[in-house]
């Protein structure tokens, strides 16, 4: 194995976030209002499937031993499973993610289970079918928690489940949610709103702080469980009554990037440093030959020292990430 993965500020990073595809199928009013609209840029196609065996070759080389597998809609690409199957069967790699809109579930989860995707996350940002029809632009509802129901029945122990929180949306249905998982193994992930290039007037009406909903929990007997070190960033917590989990993304704390562990790239394969940083580096050119292994690793690793200490999200600084579709979320 090369050298571990590691910043200027001694962070080391287990965690690999790779976007597959930008494209969506979903309207969501925190990401994508206006739906999908290409880059119309020349050149633009996704990275393929040997370009991710490379830099999945590469990370798990350097340290890295889960891969979350992201979009946009990352189910969309035609090569889903075999995205999956050749992350899965990279040396190293322990954990092989996905974050969906949940939306092919219910037929596809059992191909997903058999490809080798471990861990699954589903967004679901109510439980109101008229509000989620609000919210996500779409009437799915329904689909969505069939496709939850399936892949408890193909066999996965956990199913993670992304909030976003919104003022006035949806942020008063904590008592719904946690009624939801009181007997199912869920982990309820609620997601601070975070501003975007284009998300400012949205970001000013909805944005809460999550700080409310752990003040809650604490006081209603939640514990804090301990992070491995290639979980993501959620604050976990866990109730003797519940078999459900809850956790709680909040990037405008203080110390919020302290424990950052991941790095993304992106669906045209540059590589990002941070969700709200810069305008990526590209390494493509890198993703050509087998033989551009140790030139890949160089280039990431010099990339790396340049990564900065925070996101600077608390300051007002949103970076050049113009919607969360872009580079995965």
């Amino acid at each position: 194995m090369a050298q571990q993965f590691e910043d200027k500020f001694n962070r080391k990073f287990y965690y690999l976030r790779l976007s597959v595809t930008d494209v969506c199928n979903f309207k969501c009013t925190y990401c994508l209002p206006d739906g999908y609209k290409p880059s119309g840029k020349k050149n633009s196609s996704f990275i393929s499937l040997d370009e991710i065996r490379r830099v999945v070759t590469a990370f798990a080389d350097c340290g890295t031993t889960k891969v979350r597998i992201t979009g946009g809609e990352p189910s969309l690409r035609k090569d889903f499973n075999q995205i999956i199957e050749t992350v899965a069967q990279t040396p190293g790699i322990r954990k092989v993610a996905t974050t969906t809109n949940g939306y092919r579930m219910e037929k596809q989860v059992a191909d997903w289970k058999a490809a080798g995707l471990t861990h699954i996350n589903v967004s679901v940002d109510s439980l109101d079918p008229r509000l989620f029809h609000q919210i996500t632009g779409e009437n799915k509802f329904h689909q969505v928690m069939a496709g939850i129901e399936r892949a408890f029945e193909v066999g996965y122990e956990q199913v993670k489940v992304n909030v976003v929180l919104m003022k006035d949306l949806n942020h008063h249905q904590l008592p719904q949610f946690l009624e939801w998982i009181k007997d199912k193994p869920i982990q309820l992930r609620f997601i601070e709103l975070m501003q975007t290039g284009e998300m400012d007037d949205l970001f000013d009406r909805h944005h809460v702080s999550g700080v409310a909903i752990r003040n809650h929990l604490i006081a209603n007997g939640w514990l804090l469980k301990v992070r491995a070190a290639n979980d993501g960033p959620a604050q976990v917590f866990v109730h003797p009554d519940y078999q459900g989990e809850i956790g709680l993304i909040m990037p405008y704390e203080k110390h919020f990037c302290d424990s950052c562990n991941r790095l993304r790239i992106s669906a045209l394969g540059k590589l990002h440093l941070c969700l709200f940083g810069e305008q990526g580096l590209e390494l493509r050119d890198l993703l050509q030959q087998d033989e551009q292994h140790g030139e890949l690793i160089a280039r990431i690793e010099q990339q790396l020292q340049t990564k900065r200490v925070s996101h600077f999200l608390h300051d007002g600084d949103s970076g050049m990430t113009p919607h969360l579709a872009s580079i995965g979320g």
